[in-house]
């Protein structure tokens, strides 16, 4: 039975072209009606206010002017969900203050725990080339841009085999230990309490004998090529790699570090991408975090949004 009209939540969306494309599926638009929802997208060409009196705003969307409308709205509707906030949403556009939340979380008493690959942070062309500012950090590194605000520049990242690689990069840059972890990431997508994990095939890993062998660097897209190409080792590696015969990591564990995330990000709607490090296999590295990612890649994401929105919004009679 539909909801009456008077309790009807409405819901507005700000995303971006392709983002809403990918994200409000005519199958979500239609299971949140059922469920007395209604999905109403935010035109950016008009005033916030304009659009009368929202339940709740998802929101992915930069730009001090938006910010700027956001607090406005709040003040004429002070009851308004917004998910999630600018200011929350902001730590993690930084890679180094991004996983410092991981740091700061406590590991769960379990048989498994987790941290974050070793990394340091490269801000000028001169450190590039001096090997002491490195550290203890040793090679191969995944080189990442420092800014992770979802543009096309910060998705563009490297594997770096010796120091000599550094030299096509260009600061800021994080510089984060390759672990090898058996060519498989664990994606683990979170909406408030729902978390489900995904498996995805992942970059190779690197022998000493590769090691000594390869070039100094490969993009990630290079990578990539070398796979569509044939390239016979990396097919070979592939070709030996079955994911189904890789376990999960056990859910109460993944429960106990999303709901960690959610509570020092201030988060509601994130993915972090983990790996289990070969050398100690119940030792897991967090390497990403993202704020709303592609939740059409997750099985049956729409009841898991439906059913987060009707816990999130405060009931109104």
């Amino acid at each position: 039975m539909a909801e009456p009209e008077s309790r009807r939540l409405r819901v507005g969306y700000a995303l971006a072209e392709k983002k809403r494309k990918s994200f409000i599926r005519p199958s979500l638009v239609e299971l949140a009606r059922d469920r007395g929802i209604d999905l109403v997208p935010i035109d950016q060409n008009r005033p916030l206010l304009d659009h009368g009196r929202f339940h709740c705003i998802i929101q992915k969307r930069a730009g001090d002017p938006w910010f700027d409308q956001l607090q406005q709205y709040e003040k004429e509707y002070p009851q308004v969900v917004i998910l999630d906030r600018p200011e929350s949403i902001a730590r993690l556009h930084n890679r180094i203050s991004m996983l410092q939340v991981v740091s700061e979380l406590e590991s769960p008493p379990d048989d498994e725990t987790f941290g974050i690959p070793k990394q340091i942070v490269i801000y000028d062309v001169v450190s590039l080339s001096d090997a002491s500012a490195f550290g203890s950090l040793r090679f191969p590194v995944v080189a990442k841009p420092l800014v992770a605000d979802g543009s096309a520049t910060s998705h563009k990242m490297a594997l770096i085999y010796h120091p000599r690689g550094l030299t096509k990069l260009k600061p800021p840059v994080v510089l984060q230990e390759f672990v090898n972890h058996g060519g498989v990431i664990f994606k683990v997508y979170v909406i408030g309490d729902h978390v489900r994990c995904v498996k995805r095939k992942s970059l190779p890993d690197v022998t000493q004998e590769k090691l000594k062998s390869s070039q100094a660097s490969l993009s990630f897209s290079q990578i990539s090529n070398l796979t569509a190409a044939g390239d016979r080792e990396v097919t070979k590696y592939y070709e030996k790699l079955n994911l189904d015969e890789s376990d999960m990591p056990p859910q109460e564990f993944l429960l106990k570090i999303a709901g960690g995330l959610r509570r020092a990000t201030k988060l509601h709607l994130f993915n972090f991408d983990m790996i289990r490090d070969s050398n100690v296999g119940n030792r897991y590295l967090v390497i990403d975090i993202n704020y709303f990612p592609g939740y059409a890649k997750m099985p049956c994401y729409e009841s898991a949004i439906v059913d987060f929105l009707r816990d999130v919004i405060p009931r109104h009679e």
